[in-house]
């Protein structure tokens, strides 16, 4: 029988934690505060968590954290650029880690919460008790230009049309520098109109048949402001890593539990990421799900996620 989420849940406790000046992070826990911990990592850089995301794991086993990345979702400042780097973000999760008394969590993380989860576990592998990762996104340049200047634009060119609108024909040529300039000009009125395009792209690509719930979310101004901002910021920057950076330290993981969840036609994350990391990372469980794109919450996508939770909580008891 296919696995669903669990019932919805609230927080039983929320923190605000001042890291870099001027950045402090919204973190929630949720389910069982002696549980074994798990740290949700959301996509984007900039998406934000949303309360689904809470119900990937049983309450009655997890201490569930989640937190929102600096500039988005209720850290604050909203859409904030200064010091918003991978390593910033490595850093504030063993700050999270720190201040709530944990020694070792399980990391969870899909599309760019995958690439973020991915750098932590091979900087920190002592930290890791195991990783569920979806929607493998590497930050390669050939990964960014697929998305964002061709290859899925073959696939939705519809769509495509309306990214490219933004845009005057004689730059489309670097659609990331174009966009950039916009998105980190002083024009609001540009701005806006590129945080909308730039993050309605994303939406109605994500999933394999169009989900309304996705494309509300992406098209939310509050969330396409910071999903843009900060997406680009960190592209135009290969996501601050070295080249390959991620499939060179890979033998880092090799000791590592961990379970590769990817849907077949993911078109924001194609699957051949995650079969690289597969091949880097063996050891690893790989599931590939063949009716899904990109989205956590296609039916596919959740029932091999909450299979892995279950799975990570039984191997976690003997921690």
């Amino acid at each position: 029988m296919q696995r669903s989420l669990y019932p919805e849940i609230e927080p039983y406790v929320n923190h605000s934690i001042a890291v870099d000046p001027p950045h402090v992070l919204h973190v929630e826990e949720c389910g069982n505060p002696k549980g074994l911990p798990v740290v949700f990592l959301h996509g984007g850089p900039g998406a934000g968590c949303e309360p689904y995301h809470r119900r990937f794991f049983d309450p009655d086993i997890y201490r569930i954290i989640l937190f929102d990345q600096r500039g988005c979702g209720r850290s604050t400042p909203h859409a904030e650029l200064d010091g918003n780097t991978t390593q910033a973000l490595v850093a504030d999760m063993e700050r999270i880690r720190q201040y709530l008394g944990i020694k070792r969590w399980l990391v969870f993380g899909g599309s760019w919460g995958s690439t973020l989860a991915l750098v932590y576990a091979e900087t920190h592998p002592e930290r890791v008790a195991g990783l569920v990762l979806r929607g493998i996104f590497l930050c390669r340049p050939r990964e960014i230009a697929w998305f964002y200047q061709e290859g899925a634009s073959r696939v939705f060119p519809d769509y495509w049309r309306d990214f490219e609108r933004v845009i005057p024909a004689g730059e489309r040529g670097d659609m990331l520098a174009a966009y950039h300039a916009r998105l980190t000009g002083d024009n609001e009125i540009a701005r806006m109109a590129a945080a909308k395009a730039w993050s309605l792209w994303e939406g109605r690509t994500a999933s394999l048949l169009p989900s309304p719930a996705v494309i509300d979310h992406f098209a939310n101004p509050f969330t396409a402001l910071a999903l843009a901002r900060i997406e680009c910021h960190y592209f135009v920057n290969d996501a601050f890593l070295e080249p390959d950076q991620i499939l060179a330290r890979a033998h880092r993981l090799r000791e590592l539990p961990g379970v590769i969840v990817q849907g077949r036609y993911d078109m924001v994350c194609p699957m051949e990421s995650a079969w690289a990391l597969h091949q880097a990372w063996p050891e690893a469980c790989f599931e590939l799900i063949a009716d899904a794109g990109h989205a956590a919450s296609e039916p596919g996508i959740i029932d091999a996620l909450v299979r892995a939770t279950d799975r990570m909580a039984e191997y976690g008891l003997f921690l």
